[in-house]
Formats: C-alpha cells, structure tokens, sequence
C-alpha cells in the first residue's frame, strides 16, 4: 500500500518548530520555560494556552487541547493528519514524493483526481454564471439578494447559477479541454439512453436554471452540488442534488462543515439545521458553527465528522410536530454516539432562515440561548403531552423515552434523565429503572446497553470498544479512511501499536489510588528515561527492573509503559517529541498531560537565594517512592481479597492459610508505610 516515506515523515517533523507553527495562528509570549497565548479553541480572557519548545508539544489548561506540531494543524485547520503532514511539508520546503503506487492504484487516484479537478471546475464556472450572467444576475442572484444574502456570504459559501439550457456546462467543459467521462462520473452531465437502455449517444446538464449550492469536504474540496429550482409550479423538483460518486457520498457530508469547522471548535457546539439556506442566513448572521444534514435523516459517518470538532449538538427545530417526530430517530443517533444533544424550537411557520429574517441577529441568538432544551427532557414533554389523557399511550411513551435514554453512553447522565422522566410522567423512578433493564435486556446483541442491577448509574460502559476511552484505536473517519487506502494508515507512521489489551468489562474497575500509582511511574520513565541514579543506570533501567513482573490495570499506563519499553528495546530511549505523533488519540493526550505543568517555579527565588530542589536532583526519591507506593497499593489489594474472601465457607485448612497470608500481608503494609513515613512505628 503506498504511502508518504517514514523518511519524508521524519524530515517533517524534525524540522517543524512548534513556536514557529503556532505563532502562525496566536501570539505567543515567553513566561519561564514555555510560551504562552490565550487559547486559540476556545474563548478566554488570560492565557493558559502553554506550547513548550523543549519537548515539542503545546497545552491549553482550560480546554484540555494537547498534543504536538501535527496534531496542532490537524485541530486548528480541522485537516486529517496526511493534510497536516503536508500543511508543514509545504511550510517548510519539503518534497513529498509519496512512494510507488500499484498501477491499480494509481489508476483509482487519477480517477478521484480528476473528478476533483471537474467538480472544482464546475463550480467556478456556475458562479461566475451567477456574477456575470445577465440571466445568472437578474434571476440567481436577484432570489439570493431576496433572501437577504450579501455579497460576503455569496462568496464564502461559493454560490452559483446554471444556466436554463440543455447543454452550457458540457460545451463550456468540453471547450476549456475536460472529458466527458469525468462530467458524466461526477453526475454533472447525464447519458441519455433508450427504452433498451443501450446508450442513445446524447448527453446533457444534470442542473439548469437552478442557484448552485456547492458541497465541500471537510478539506475545502468541491465534492458535490445542492440546486434549487427558482420556476414557479415546475413539475421537476426544489432542490435536486449531485449523485453518489467516487468522491461524494451524501451520507458522509454535512454542509457546511468546511466553512463552520474552526467555530465550531471555538464555540465548542454545533448548530444543526436542515436547509442550505439555514446554514447561510445564520453564517451571515454571525453563528458561524451551523451545518446541514440537508433534508436527509443523520447517519453514523455525519455524527462521527460533528464528533472531530465538539462533543456538543444543538438541533434547530422550526415548529413542524411531523417534522420534529421524523427526525427524533436521527437524534437517539447522535446520543448513542455520546455527544450532549439539545434542542431549540422555533414558532409554528418558521425555520431558522425566515425566523433570523425576521427578527434579526440579536433576537435569534437570545432565542437559542432561552428556549434551549436537552434533548431527552424535550422529548419527555413532547410524548408526555400527546399521551396525557391516554394510560396505554402514556406507557408506550415512557418506553420510548427510555429507548433514547438506553442510547446515553455516560451512567451518570442516564441516572439524571430517569430521574427527570420520573418527575415529569409522575412515574416512580425504581420502577422506570426496572422497566429500563427489562427493555435493555430484551434488546440484546453485542452492542445493546447493558442492564443495570438496581439503576443505570452500575451499567458497565455500553459503547462498542472502538468508543471507550481505552481502546486501542479510535474509528477512522471516512476521509482518513480514503486517505488511509492512498497513504497508508497513520498508525504506520507512528510509534508501536500496543497489544490489545481486552474489552472494559473483562476487568474490574481501576481503584483511583491504583491509577494514580501506575500513572506516577509512567511519568517518571517518560520525563527521565535517560537521566543516570547511578553509573549505568538510568531512571528508565531502574523503574523497569523494580516492577519485574507488574502488570499494570490501568489500560491506557498499561499501553503507554508498553511502548516505552517497546522504544528501549529498539536502542532508543523513550521521548516525548517521538510518543506525542502516536497514532492513538488518548496515548497523544495522556503524553502531554504528564509532559506539562501548569506552573513554572519562579527565578525570583534564585535571586533571593532561596534554592528550592528540583525533581530532577531528587530522582532516586521520587522512584524509590513511586515503586514503594506501587508496592503498598498492590499489598492492599490482596489484603482486602484475603479478607472478602473469609466471608465464604472454607475448610479448617484453607481457613488457616488465609489467616496467615492476611497476617503477612498487614506486616508487609505496615513495613511499607513506615518506608514511605505513613506509619509510625510503635514505641517499646
């Protein structure tokens, strides 16, 4: 499979300085160590936005955005991480010259290529129809003008017209020297064929005397068009939109995306809409974080592209009760996928375009803000209201909230919507609790919810591997998908994969001192791999060999550890610059969670000659304490299974060897405690 040279990835990374890059996007300012700028992800108003130029690696203490100089354009252009890698290649004068590809794939890239280059093409030429036509002038853009469009926004959104005729963007196509095949794959162009089907050898414009809406990826790329029809009674339909292709796949698109992404991230919600025109009247009006499913029900691949850029979803409703019910389907889509849905209703007759129109920028945003609702308390009073009078409708209500509550990933955000359903049906909650795990279990199959034993806060996670936090890799969007096929997978690129470490519920909960345990040696090998305690041992040498056997069970310190000690067994000591490009998302994060701190100590104690010890020259201590706590938590796991275990029948025999191993274990707690300073050796 070809791919970018690990040798061109290489040279990239070596030679992009994190400073350089993000000071392209914020202002930075040096503080101590590190630099420092207000977040460019989110609003604030003092900075805790921290890149630091040692380790390559930046981090905002609000938002909790992380990572390294890749992953920096991917989050601030929305780019997929082939899109970054070229972003900084061309940043910085470097050549890609991706390696050979097989005949059949380069004959699949050229075809995608070229049906890129006609589709961009076409639109271009559609909206200097639009701006230079009289007939594009007096009837495209004199009904977008109506509809309170700017000149802006036109050019923005990239608006344009067809002519009303059979066949101007064929001739135009076939004049400026494109192909017809490309025209006709790309759907622009249709071949008409007989009552047979055998192929009648006319062709002519799939769009005519419609305003063109052209349909971008998330790269800036034209992939497809939406059109609408501006005759009055015509018996063809309003909007007629581009078919499947080789680059457009309706169910893989919002539109919008690629104009809403980085306001999106700043605003940290998504508004969604229906229409084209929802998206550029509220563009236009300042919300600038609106896409559109595009009067098509949500899918999977469309929650996943809202997912890369907010865990928030606001739908906009206008006031159509058969619209809102058609769509709620889509929307237990959305909560399965665990993001936060809330929903805003606009007045019977209006959508979000007429109603901005109507009122006015201001008002509409204090609409949303008002009249804001999550999803399940509105669809708990919507069904509440429709079957009040009715017990049997009242009850199928009720189940069909909780079958929306069941798609909630978070336990705890499933115990507040039963409590809210309870107080709004009048229903007691234990018993909408036991009428939940009776619906869960009956669903069945291997991505159901899981039943809860007395209420849903005990469920184990329900999400499919692929969504916890631990999992070995995350889903691929279908971008990266495509560009996984024509580059390779960016995990080939990245440090070791880790061993599938099994699903959550194979093992029992981490407790919090555990993790905090494991996390404290992985931090230490991480930050001080190479740095020497004694002659030929180095922190990294030492920490290993103290765990000997260990197993960590906190998945992700477990993954991470694997790695570090995957790097020394290749000759290479473990390094954060090289561990923050990971493949995985998580790994990235937790990386540069442990690499950063939040504060600096300040130089005016040096000057006072006051000289605080650093970590780095307390080494041995720090490890000597993070193997003895290690040690003690583990002691008291055993202890307390040695103790639970005596609350079961047992033989004399057995009863006694218990006894004597939990009397060991409590002398070896203790002998740690007093190591550690946390117990106080008896007197006498």
């Amino acid at each position: 499979m070809a791919r970018i040279p690990k040798e061109t990835i290489d040279q990239i990374l070596h030679l992009a300085d994190i400073v350089e890059v993000v000071g392209d996007f914020v202002s930075l300012k040096r503080k101590g160590q590190n630099m420092w700028a207000c977040c460019p992800f989110h609003h604030e108003k003092s900075p805790s936005f921290s890149v630091a130029p040692a380790k390559g690696l930046y981090k905002c203490f609000g938002c909790g955005k992380a990572g390294g100089v890749v992953q920096f354009i991917m989050d601030i252009e929305g780019s997929s991480y082939v899109e970054a890698l070229k972003y900084l290649a061309k940043k910085y004068g470097i050549e890609i010259q991706e390696e050979e590809k097989t005949p059949e794939q380069q004959l699949v890239q050229n075809e995608k290529d070229s049906q890129f280059i006609i589709s961009n093409w076409a639109k271009d030429h559609y909206h200097k129809l639009l701006l230079e036509s009289e007939e594009g002038q007096s009837i495209g853009l004199s009904y977008l003008r109506q509809r309170g469009l700017n000149q802006q926004t036109i050019q923005t959104f990239e608006l344009g017209y067809s002519l009303d005729l059979w066949d101007d963007l064929l001739k135009a196509a076939e004049k400026a020297g494109y192909e017809r095949k490309y025209l006709e794959k790309t759907g622009l162009v249709i071949k008409k064929d007989d009552d047979q089907g055998q192929d009648t050898g006319r062709r002519y414009d799939r769009f005519r005397g419609r305003v063109m809406f052209p349909i971008h990826n998330v790269a800036g790329r034209t992939i497809g068009f939406g059109a609408r029809t501006l005759k009055a009674n015509d018996k063809t339909a309003k909007y007629l939109n581009s078919p499947e292709s080789d680059i457009y796949h309706k169910s893989d698109v919002l539109y919008g995306m690629y104009q809403a992404r980085q306001a999106i991230r700043a605003e940290e919600t998504c508004y969604l809409v229906e229409g084209y025109l929802d998206v550029l009247s509220l563009h236009q009006g300042g919300i600038k974080n609106v896409v559109a499913s595009s009067g098509t029900s949500l899918t999977e691949s469309q929650i996943r592209l809202i997912a890369r850029y907010t865990d928030n979803v606001t739908v906009l409703y206008d006031g159509d009760a058969a619209g809102i019910r058609a769509s709620l389907r889509g929307i237990d889509l959305i909560l399965e996928g665990g993001l936060n849905v809330r929903v805003v209703l606009f007045p019977d007759g209006d959508d979000p375009d007429s109603y901005i129109r109507k009122v006015g920028d201001q008002r509409f945003r204090e609409h949303l803000e008002n009249h804001s609702k999550d999803f399940i308390s509105f669809k708990t009073d919507l069904v509440a209201r429709e079957a009040a009078q009715d017990p049997v409708k009242k009850a199928e209500a009720i189940r069909d909230v909780l079958q929306s509550i069941a798609k909630v990933p978070d336990p705890i955000k499933r115990q507040v919507f039963l409590q809210q359903t309870s107080g709004t049906f009048g229903i007691d909650e234990q018993v909408l609790i036991t009428e939940y795990n009776k619906l869960v279990k009956n669903a069945g199959g291997k991505n159901a919810p899981q039943t809860a034993a007395a209420s849903p806060t005990s469920q184990p996670d329900s999400r499919p591997q692929s969504q916890k936090p631990y999992a070995n890799s995350r889903p691929l969007s279908l971008e990266e998908e495509a560009e996984a096929a024509m580059y390779g997978a960016p995990s080939d690129t990245f440090a070791p994969q880790v061993p599938d470490a099994g699903t959550a519920e194979e093992v029992e909960p981490v407790p919090d001192v555990l993790q905090a345990c494991e996390r404290e040696i992985v931090r230490l090998i991480l930050l001080y791999a190479p740095q020497q305690l004694a002659p030929e041992v180095s922190v990294a040498q030492y920490l290993f060999g103290q765990l000997e056997e260990n197993v960590f069970l906190t998945p992700i310190y477990a993954d991470l550890l694997y790695l570090c000690r995957t790097e020394m067994e290749q000759g290479r000591w473990p390094d954060v610059r090289t561990l923050i490009q990971h493949g995985r998302g998580d790994i990235r994060q937790l990386v540069s969670d442990l690499a950063t701190e939040k504060y600096e100590l300040s130089p005016n104690w040096t000057t006072h000659q006051i000289y605080v010890p650093r970590e780095i020259d307390l080494l041995q201590q720090a490890c000597d304490n993070a193997v003895l706590r290690l040690n003690k938590c583990t002691v008291q796991r055993e202890l307390a299974t040695r103790l639970d275990a005596l609350r079961q029948p047992m033989n004399e025999a057995d009863l006694m060897e218990t006894l004597h191993a939990i009397k060991l274990l409590k002398q070896m707690d203790n002998q740690l405690g007093g190591m550690l300073g946390t117990v106080i050796p008896r007197s006498g």
